[in-house]
């Protein structure tokens, strides 16, 4: 009896120190995780504060260089006035009849510049993030995440500054106004467009008061 109870003492011992090794090499392994998320999550900071420093000079960029192109057209413009002045003067002389067809003449020379100068500021055109986004979803056959929908945008339209955040909030929109719906799988969302089949009528309705 007093052996039973010796080699018992004796596993219960083997059994308690291996469970406390097990135990300090697990908490040894979360320490080692730990520091590596937070390695991992110092250097995410850094990218994303180098990602806003490019974008800001990105702008800058962008904004000298229209500011530069509308200010060289106009001056290509005010070269050719006089020529164009000169060419209605000798016309005048020679043809016209009444200095109101001079006048007029001179009139359009003088608005060419100014038309010159306006274009340059016009914004270029594009679509909206809320047409990008519907039309991808309508393109696909199956439900798509926003980190999706974001990759798939930036990859096809790289010159625009397009975040996951900005695209979430505008599909929860268009889930909001009946355009796209949202599915959830376990912890994720996924969204899919919604088919309009009133748009017919309404791309008919502004037609009727022309005709």
């Amino acid at each position: 009896m007093a052996n039973v109870q010796s080699v018992t003492a004796g596993v219960q011992a083997q059994y308690a120190a291996q469970v406390a090794e097990d135990l300090e090499s697990n908490r040894k392994e979360q320490e080692r995780i730990e520091a590596e998320m937070a390695a991992l999550q110092e250097k995410l900071e850094v990218l994303q504060r180098d990602c806003r420093v490019l974008e800001n000079v990105q702008q800058a960029l962008e904004t000298s260089h229209t500011s530069a192109s509308g200010a060289k057209k106009p001056s290509i413009r005010k070269k050719q006035v006089p020529a164009q002045r000169a060419h209605a003067s000798k016309s005048g002389e020679a043809r016209a009849k009444s200095p109101a067809g001079a006048g007029t003449r001179t009139n359009t020379a003088q608005k060419t510049p100014k038309a010159a100068v306006n274009k340059p500021s016009a914004p270029e055109g594009g679509s909206t993030l809320v047409e990008l986004i519907s039309a991808h979803l309508g393109q696909q056959s199956e439900p798509r995440s926003t980190a999706e929908i974001t990759t798939a945008l930036a990859k096809a339209h790289p010159d625009r500054n397009i975040k996951a955040t900005v695209v979430r909030t505008t599909v929860e929109g268009l889930v909001a106004k009946g355009r796209a719906e949202r599915t959830r799988q376990g912890s994720s969302v996924f969204y899919t467009a919604v088919a309009q089949a009133a748009e017919p009528s309404d791309t008919q309705q502004p037609q009727t008061p022309t005709n």
